[in-house]
């Protein structure tokens, strides 16, 4: 959650709340207590039983368990990547880190050809509103994905931009609102041109007298068209069905039921856009939403399915044919991926416009996913009080055992005093995760894109850090617009 600090500039600058990194007790975390407990049982059971010489024999138990509670390696302790280790250790037995489509074999009508956690996803055309609305029927969500056009943020003079950004943030806040969105996902990505959008202007606008201009020109547009690239933005908007039981059941029930309580969600949503001179240019239909999900699989495609409008537009093939995955990355058909998670974000005041260095970037055909998961006023308030009698009653413990209190602390509890004064002054509260999916076509231009974009975040004022051991799933919630979850 941000925080607004009003100057006399027209641009109000922001601050980012920390990554919350307290832990159950004395900032530990579970697998972090239960490391030391072992440790400490084992110890005491020792000294009871055998004496020293029990305590000397165990000691590969106890000092093994102490060691993995507090010994830090890429970010975590060792005892916390255990589940991981453990997790990605039984995905290669069970030979779930490679996905063949099997041709032969026909898909269940209504099913998306997706891989891993995303197979079971079912697809279901609006009558009314022809927009493709995706199913997940373990997770009881329906989400439908909005294609957005906007002016270039960062040309904007900053009475505008602070215009815009108040509402934007009126948008995320009739989310909250609601209390029957589950999750809200904005996708930037950088696609390969094919040189179409030049094609069309200089149909509409150009005159092709036959002169040499004109003859010079046309062959400039049809050399750098295919060369270049082009931005697209789009909203994903997730209904939770658990949550909208009563007025699915009003609407008539079932996915149809579902389908107009989230027409409903779309409405408020597209009005909300209105008053934020947001263009929208239509729910994606079935079509559009496979030529999204091909391109994201196969970027090498991307240019041919623009350049021909009734092909890859089916959503039971437009899935990958193959998919590899290793412990920091991710083969699919033509491009090799990987997946940055934005671990920290602007600690000090940014203005509106700080991601233009990574949202910018040149030559990269990356995609940059916004989660933004809401809270109701409630379980919010709930959550606060919470979070600040933990910080408080840790800062008094660590007072009576004579531990220094870091500034870090002091911070968090500012933060969270700080949510709590904006939720009482009527906002409301998201929460962000930011993830960046990087393509290209070989392994050696992989690690280079990884590099600039990392580069960039940095300019950016932000943390990254690439996800190891969950590259697939990642994969699907940061190039997919389908708020899928990691």
């Amino acid at each position: 959650m941000a925080t607004t600090t009003h100057t006399d500039s027209p641009l109000s600058p922001v601050q980012f709340s920390r990554l919350t990194k307290r832990g159950i007790m004395l900032g530990l975390s579970l697998p972090q207590l239960i490391a030391l407990g072992i440790a400490i049982l084992t110890v005491v059971a020792s000294l009871y039983t055998t004496g020293g010489m029990g305590l000397a024999w165990t000691s590969p138990v106890w000092a093994g368990a102490a060691l993995l509670a507090v010994i830090p390696a890429g970010g975590r302790k060792l005892i916390e990547w255990v589940p991981i280790l453990t997790r990605w250790a039984g995905r290669t037995y069970l030979g779930q880190l490679i996905y063949r489509r099997r041709v032969v074999k026909p898909r269940p009508a209504g099913t998306l050809a997706l891989p891993g956690d995303s197979a079971p996803l079912r697809e279901w055309e609006d009558p009314e509103t022809g927009a493709a609305m995706i199913h997940d029927p373990h997770a009881q969500t329906l989400t439908v994905i909005l294609g957005i056009s906007h002016p270039a943020f960062v040309l904007l003079d900053p009475g505008e931009q602070q215009r815009r950004v108040s509402g934007w943030g009126r948008v995320l806040a009739a989310a909250c609102r609601s209390g029957r969105i589950a999750r809200i996902q904005v996708s930037e990505r950088t696609l390969p041109d094919s040189g179409t959008g030049l094609a069309e202007w200089w149909r509409t606008h150009g005159t092709d007298d036959g002169s040499w201009a004109a003859t010079t020109y046309q062959e400039l547009i049809e050399r750098a068209g295919p060369a270049g690239e082009r931005h697209a933005t789009t909203i994903s908007l997730t209904l939770d069905m658990k949550a909208a039981t009563r007025q699915i059941r009003t609407s008539g029930g079932g996915i149809r039921g579902a389908a107009a309580v989230l027409r409903q969600e779309m409405i408020t949503l597209t009005t909300a856009l209105r008053a934020a001179e947001l263009t929208s240019t239509g729910w994606l239909t079935p079509g559009e939403v496979a030529v999204i999900l091909r391109s994201a699989y196969d970027p090498a495609a991307a240019p041919a399915l623009e350049r021909h409008g009734t092909l890859g537009r089916d959503l039971a093939t437009a899935g990958p044919v193959a998919v590899t995955e290793t412990w920091d990355r991710l083969h699919s058909d033509s491009a090799h991926h990987a997946v940055l998670w934005i671990t920290e974000w602007p600690r000090s005041q940014v203005y509106p416009g700080f991601l233009a260095p990574l949202v910018l970037s040149n030559g990269i055909l990356r995609t940059l996913a916004l989660h933004y998961i809401p809270v109701r006023a409630d379980q919010a308030a709930r959550d606060l009080r919470k979070k600040k009698t933990e910080l408080i009653s840790d800062a008094t413990q660590r007072r009576k055992i004579g531990q220094v209190e870091d500034a870090s602390s002091s911070a968090e509890l500012d933060d969270v005093l700080q949510q709590e004064a904006d939720l009482t002054a009527g906002h409301g509260v998201l929460r962000v995760s930011g993830l960046v999916s990087i393509s290209a076509p070989t392994v050696d231009e992989l690690d280079a894109a990884v590099a600039a974009v990392e580069q960039a975040a940095i300019q950016a004022s932000c943390e990254t850090r690439r996800l190891v051991g969950q590259q697939a799933q990642a994969f699907t919630a940061a190039a997919l617009p389908l708020c899928r979850p990691v």
